[in-house]
């Protein structure tokens, strides 16, 4: 068109912006540097003075990964011509990647006398999901009762899911009990947050009742419950009801909960299977899958060829590496697991750290699994020593097959204390008089899955200081009451 010799105007530019959004994943450099262009003629032509164009920009560089510093730039440069929709859209960038920023600015933004309407609560309510406790949720709940859309059946879907994310599953199951409307995200969102919680036979009882058209993330969260509470049979008979009773062809979603289904019964060959019997290529989720599952059970050889493939298929993630690692470590192969460490060195894959984050008089709080940088550090290992022996009188014994090195047993206990949801655990029992624990419930976040131990600990723990420990690891909660848990040990 350029080349043509034929003009533009504000329209052809914001077209060309929205077709970046779309862009596959695969292309997302490219895409970025087809954003980065575009701003720049922007920039020259005069356009970047328009909110539109600016708004457009900031959300065409979020959603192609983007540095969440340069969408905060556009969005600073427009000062003066900010409406409602350029402040939604720097709240959707932060929502995900930064909630806590998210709420700063949602805050500012009513500050400066804008009013939100229901597309900016939908996104805040979003970015509470990400949060440690539900009190921001339920300040964002008064908000949208306060300004009279209490009956929005999009808000309430979201409320849903902002409680369930953040632990209160009684409170998403009020907003779903009092919604006169309930369309199939409603639905969808009410079995996702059973299943989330390991309430599977409440998700099949809900779906019983489902009066909205199913549709496929309807069976992804049947299938994701049934997953998680070991309901096999149940799951199996659910995906051939999808198929058969409502029409729907299984997605790679669908497979890889039944993968998860199995694997995680011990049922390994059948899980095999099924991703051989595939009518599309297993991805990275399904491969991470079939090797937790090998894991869990000592498949040695299968988790061999599923970490490969998943090494193939997403070279850069540590999941496969570790995985592996611990595998070989559990049967005392500490050569093999070296071995598996030293090539992931060699790759230049670095693995993870293990974070977990606790709230304390409306600040978090964060610990690094392997140290201590908090303020308090010295504090918190002095009471975790106080806290392993109390333990042990009750009946604690350290898992120590995991431990990454051929060391002694002494060594191999001190590398388990310090994960990172032990370290926030005895903060907040050092706190238990401030407001983080007014509700008897200690709340803690973790951003990948709870290990063996941590979670004996955790059950012990909870039968000690007779107290809820509600942890949320990278697939779902635990709640640990009199040294029980709510996942009955199956995760």
């Amino acid at each position: 068109m350029r080349h043509d010799g034929v003009g533009f105007d504000r329209a052809t530019i914001l077209g060309v912006i929205a077709s970046l959004w779309g862009r596959n994943s695969d292309d997302v450099s490219l895409g970025l540097q087809c954003c980065f262009q575009v701003h720049c003629l922007t920039i020259k032509t005069g356009f970047i003075s328009e909110i539109g164009v600016t708004t457009a920009l900031t959300k065409a560089y979020s959603n192609l990964g983007g540095e969440v510093a340069d969408c905060y730039n556009l969005f600073l440069d427009s000062s003066g011509n900010r409406d409602v929709v350029s402040w939604t859209g720097i709240i959707t960038t932060f929502s995900e990647r930064n909630p806590e920023e998210a709420l700063f600015l949602f805050r500012q933004f009513c500050q400066e006398g804008f009013s939100p309407d229901r597309y900016t609560y939908s996104i805040v309510l979003k970015a509470c999901a990400g949060l440690v406790t539900e009190r921001h949720a339920s300040a964002i709940h008064s908000k949208v009762i306060k300004a009279g859309y209490d009956d929005d059946t999009i808000l309430a879907n979201s409320l849903i899911h902002a409680y369930a994310r953040t632990g209160s599953i009684v409170k998403s199951k009020r907003v779903f009990d009092e919604m006169d409307f309930r369309d199939t995200v409603s639905w969808n969102s009410m079995l996702k947050a059973y299943g989330l919680h390991g309430q599977a036979k409440q998700a099949l009882s809900t779906f019983d009742q489902m009066n909205a058209q199913p549709d496929a993330t309807t069976f992804v969260a049947l299938l994701s419950a049934c997953s998680h509470a070991g309901l096999v049979d149940e799951g199996l008979k659910i995906f051939d009801a999808m198929v058969t009773n409502y029409g729907i062809v299984p997605k790679l979603d669908h497979f890889a909960c039944i993968v998860d289904i199995l694997g995680r019964a011990g049922r390994i060959p059948e899980a095999e299977k099924v991703i051989r019997e595939m009518p599309m290529e297993a991805d990275s989720v399904v491969w991470s899958t079939l090797l937790a599952a090998c894991r869990k059970h000592g498949k040695t050889e299968m988790a061999n060829m599923a970490a490969s493939k998943l090494m193939e298929l997403d070279p850069e993630r540590s999941l496969g590496y570790i995985m592996m690692s611990n595998i070989y470590c559990s049967s005392g192969s500490f050569g093999e697991a070296g071995l598996v460490r030293k090539k992931m060195k060699g790759q230049g894959v670095k693995k993870e750290p293990g974070l977990s984050w606790t709230e304390i008089c409306n600040q978090v709080h964060e610990f690094a699994s392997g140290g201590l940088r908090h303020p308090q550090g010295e504090a918190i290992r002095e009471n975790l020593e106080e806290l392993v022996k109390r333990l042990k009188c009750v009946g604690y014994v350290p898992e120590t097959g995991l431990a990454l090195h051929d060391i002694e047993e002494e060594h191999k206990e001190e590398q388990l204390y310090h994960h990172s949801e032990k370290l926030a655990l005895v903060f907040a029992l050092m706190n238990t008089g401030r407001s983080q624990c007014n509700d008897g419930v200690i709340r803690i976040i973790k951003n990948i899955r709870i290990c063996v131990d941590c979670h004996n600990f955790m059950k012990f723990a909870s039968g000690l200081i007779q107290m809820e420990i509600v942890v949320r690891d990278s697939n779902r909660f635990h709640h640990f009451r009199e040294r029980t848990c709510s996942c009955s040990d199956y995760w």
